[in-house]
């Protein structure tokens, strides 16, 4: 069964599937990712024998704005791939006259996904409105995704934490797909697998490349999310419907 939204006071009718990123959107991106990177840089530090002034470096250089513990808006963590992430990791310690270690910082990332596991309630907090959407459209009986840079494993788990897993239809996560945002390849494959027509769609995310993506597929509408990462100015230079957060769109009920 489709739903209609209203969004900015904009009528979105017949919409049969709601595409979420996840962080940024559902979650605190700021919270989650600026702790993910400070357990990588700690967990090399030690491994190293890094000095604390490394250890920042190293953090800084991943897109983590060390002194406040938020997401820099250029990322690169919270916005691209892991790779890109640990390879800026990388790169800052050879600047500083250590050796190449790709193979270590990807080591020390799989440890950390275990690590944090135990560390969700510290890590993962939902944005305002986020469960209540996903329960008035599950409700409605619109289809509900997740496409995120994230590992598809670790999305679903934090939305199993938060008690949110059994709303949601699918996850497609950054190693599901061969093309990173804004390729529309992980809306075709969430849609295909649903069996939704990216016309009847809503790709709803936080980042410029979350909104090109619904743009790149031509579905019905794309969101963009304020989480602080984009401005505001920039994602109204991709779509009209720009809020501060999911608590503003409505699911209207059809009598």
């Amino acid at each position: 069964m489709p739903a209609d939204l209203v969004v900015n006071g904009i009528l979105l009718p017949d919409v049969r599937l709601c595409i979420f990123d996840k962080d940024g959107t559902i979650i605190d991106v700021h919270t989650y990712w600026a702790n993910m990177v400070r357990f990588r840089a700690e967990f090399i530090g030690e491994r190293l024998g890094l000095d604390q002034e490394a250890r920042i470096g190293i953090m800084e250089a991943m897109g983590v704005q060390s002194s406040v513990m938020r997401i820099k808006q250029d990322g690169p963590v919270g916005l691209k791939k892991r790779e890109i992430v640990l390879r800026a990791g990388v790169d800052y310690l050879i600047s500083i006259g250590h050796p190449d270690y790709t193979s270590l910082f990807e080591t020390i990332s799989k440890e950390v996904d275990g690590y944090s596991l135990n560390k969700f309630d510290e890590i993962i907090k939902p944005l305002p409105g986020a469960r209540e959407l996903l329960y008035s459209l599950n409700s409605a009986a619109c289809r509900i995704a997740l496409a995120t840079t994230d590992i598809r494993e670790r999305a679903c788990r934090a939305m199993e934490h938060l008690a949110m897993l059994h709303l949601i239809d699918e996850i497609a996560g950054a190693d599901g797909v061969k093309k990173p945002k804004p390729d529309p390849e992980i809306i075709f494959k969430i849609c295909e697998k649903l069996g939704v027509e990216p016309r009847r769609t809503v790709m709803i995310g936080d980042a410029e490349a979350d909104v090109q993506t619904g743009i790149n597929a031509e579905c019905l509408a794309s969101i963009g999310v304020e989480s602080g990462l984009t401005s505001r100015q920039r994602l109204q230079a991709l779509t009209p419907l720009v809020i501060p957060d999911i608590s503003h769109i409505t699911v209207q009920k059809r009598v």
